[in-house]
């Protein structure tokens, strides 16, 4: 059975997750300023808890994007050299995946939109819906202003997840079910997809790793139905 730890910082909340014999070790805290002081005791933590070392795990994990830029860059900053210590494959999750995938572990809602506060008046968004276990991508990220959503969230999708639409009031009503439990993005929640991955074979090098901002791309599809 794999052994797969994950990180996040990329929002206000930094996170870390181990994959343990079937479960999940976590660990959460929401502190904006605090990340690089507790990400590397929070994964020490979980080694501990579960009496292994670094160099036992399998992959890990970290959380691509999109998000505050300095808070992404502490993501993939942290998980590049733990992944060259302990010579350890890298899996990117999106942060949005990640939304997605705690609105449906809270809920069981199969369609999610994710939205996080992009700042400068805008959001970062995607689309997820259910398969096998794992939420997937189905509207492609982008950021893009608020009132770009132009229908209610209800009509489309079945929940609304992410600090986006606590952040414009216009989104919040906007949203029609909105996932409360899940206001950022937590690591526990990028393990579906980064096992999968894993699988697959798909971990690349720390030298590989690259971080998702979404600030150069300036279109955003239609979201189905409209």
């Amino acid at each position: 059975m794999s052994l797969l730890m994950a990180i996040d910082t990329a929002t206000e909340a930094c996170s870390a997750a181990l994959w343990y014999q079937g479960d999940i070790l976590a660990r959460y805290q929401v502190a904006p300023r605090g990340h690089t002081d507790l990400i590397l005791p929070m994964v020490q933590e979980l080694l501990d808890e579960a009496g292994i070392s670094l160099n036992q795990l399998d992959g890990l994990a970290f959380g691509r994007g999109p998000g505050s830029f300095t808070g992404v860059r502490i993501t993939l900053g942290v998980a590049q050299g733990l992944a060259f210590g302990a010579d350890l494959p890298l899996l990117g999750v999106s942060n949005l995946q990640a939304l997605a995938q705690g609105a449906h572990r809270e809920t069981g809602c199969n369609t999610v939109l994710s939205a996080i506060d992009a700042r400068m008046g805008e959001i970062y968004a995607g689309g997820f819906s259910l398969q096998d276990g794992v939420m997937t991508q189905v509207q492609e990220e982008a950021v893009l202003p608020p009132e770009a959503l132009e229908k209610p969230v209800a009509e489309l999708w079945q929940q609304a997840a992410g600090s986006g639409f606590v952040t414009y009031p216009e989104l919040k009503a906007h949203a029609g079910a909105l996932c409360e439990a899940v206001p950022f993005p937590q690591a526990g929640d990028m393990l579906p997809q980064a096992l999968q991955d894993l699988a697959a074979g798909r971990g690349i090098s720390a030298a590989e790793a690259r971080p998702v901002y979404l600030r150069d791309k300036v279109t955003w599809q239609k979201l189905p139905g409209r």
